[in-house]
């Protein structure tokens, strides 16, 4: 593999900037619309008649189905095609379905709506990642993709806030009655909503021009070097690197598990152990990850750019393991065992900061240690791989533990805690193991960039 060294120039650092800004409201939109159902458990559950573990699958397993299995063929058409086209196109769908999600009429209805919110989300990120890298050198690249990575947190903030407020307005109205299909659930107006809204993010994405490919690598073939990488090249660099790339997306599929158990239950945990309501807890966790997510991705990409300026060529992916250590599992673990909720609260904010550190430095430090042409697809893969097991795992192993072990509602507070302590272990094990893995990666991807940003 080669190296081709004449590219163009950076585009100003001012409109690199107003990509990755777009691109975050584009990812807080998706997470908002992908999260809004965490905060509306008890009525969905009291309305449609089902159990924890029932609605544990709307939660995670019916967004995850398509989300995990078409983001590999979206990725991979990410490194070929226009991917703001794509971009434009995903966030298009999961808005409608969002929407969609307001007409279900029982839980299969809802179950394929959530199918189809994932299914538009699948192309975000694969691009948005491969479009922010082409945007930036490399020793600039780490806080961008952060910022990027921020969308998650940002997005649940949103929901916990606007998402709560909404929900609470909502519920004290009369309900809502549509011609051809009847009087709506509260919940039901909540989808509507959230959802339309992302089309105007959809028109705002028009305005992102798609920049050159940067840091592509030559394939040698028989009739001379090619940039047009086929699919089992693909698959043929990850196989040699399998040590990196599986303890890296395995470890993070853990730290995933955290995350999503806790957007998934904490609004629930407070209502059924402390009484709150849906708009006290929403708002309180909405502005404890408003102030939290920003303070984390900013320290996490700092941290890992400073870490590879200073030579430590690990540096992400060590930054990742600081925000781990420091406050994401330490923290995370006794949030719902505290004695009160002004305790959970304050336990909450470490744990906030830590779990944007981590998301945000995980998925930039794939960016590090893959060719241009690969981006997309390795990006998909490992989308895959913490969304399958951190959706389907995070959300269903509490209410599994709530529902088939202490057999009681009121004991969620210790499903969520012994969920997250038992992840955290096995996070920490697997990201230490991946630490020399990655370092000889980066060292690597430098050797085939030539010195070329």
């Amino acid at each position: 593999m080669n190296q081709q060294h004449t590219e163009p120039e950076y585009p100003s650092s001012g409109y690199a900037w107003y990509v990755v800004l777009v691109l975050t409201l584009a990812y807080i939109v998706s997470f908002l619309d992908r999260q809004i159902m965490a905060l509306m458990v008890q009525p969905i559950k009291r309305d449609l008649g089902i159990s924890d573990t029932e609605m544990s699958l709307l939660l995670g397993l019916a967004f995850a189905i398509f989300y995990t299995i078409l983001g590999i063929p979206i990725g991979r058409l990410a490194d070929q095609r226009n991917r703001r086209t794509i971009i434009v196109a995903s966030i298009s769908l999961w808005s409608l379905m969002t929407a969609m999600s307001g007409f279900a009429k029982g839980y299969w209805t809802l179950f394929l709506a959530r199918i189809g919110v994932g299914v538009g989300e699948a192309g975000l990120t694969p691009a948005a990642l491969s479009i922010i890298s082409d945007y930036f050198p490399r020793e600039k690249r780490g806080r961008a993709l952060s910022v990027y990575n921020a969308g998650v947190g940002l997005g649940a903030a949103m929901a916990m806030i606007l998402g709560g407020q909404v929900i609470q307005y909502i519920s004290t109205q009369p309900p809502v009655t549509l011609p051809g299909v009847g009087q709506l659930f509260a919940w039901q107006t909540v989808f509507l909503v959230v959802g339309l809204p992302g089309l105007l993010v959809a028109a705002l994405m028009l305005t992102v021009k798609e920049p050159v490919r940067r840091g592509k690598i030559k394939l040698d073939t028989g009739s001379g070097a090619s940039d047009e990488i086929p699919f089992k090249a693909v698959v043929a660099f990850v196989t040699r690197r399998w040590r990196s790339f599986a303890s890296h997306f395995v470890g993070m599929s853990v730290v995933t598990i955290i995350g999503y158990a806790y957007f998934s239950w904490l609004p629930t945990t407070f209502v059924r152990t402390w009484g709150w309501n849906i708009g006290q807890i929403s708002f309180a966790y909405g502005m404890i990850m408003l102030f939290c997510v920003p303070l984390g991705v900013n320290l996490g990409g700092w941290v890992a750019d400073r870490l590879y300026q200073k030579g430590h060529k690990d540096g992400h992916m060590r930054s990742n393991l600081y925000g781990c250590w420091l406050f994401l599992i330490p923290f995370s673990t006794v949030v719902t065992l505290m004695p009160n909720p002004t305790l959970a609260l304050v336990m909450l904010v470490p744990a906030s900061i830590g779990g944007a550190w981590v998301t945000a430095t995980g998925a930039a430090s794939i960016m590090m240690i893959t060719p241009n042409q690969m981006r997309g697809q390795i990006t998909a893969a490992y989308y895959f791989v913490i969304s399958i097991l951190g959706l389907t795992i995070g959300p269903t192993a509490v209410a599994v533990v709530t529902d088939f072990v202490f057999k009681d509602e009121a004991m969620l507070r210790y499903s969520v805690a012994w969920t997250v302590g038992v992840a955290g272990i096995f996070a920490l094990v697997l990201l230490h193991y991946n630490l020399p893995h990655y370092r000889r990666g980066t060292v690597e991807a430098e050797a085939w960039l030539g010195g070329a940003r």
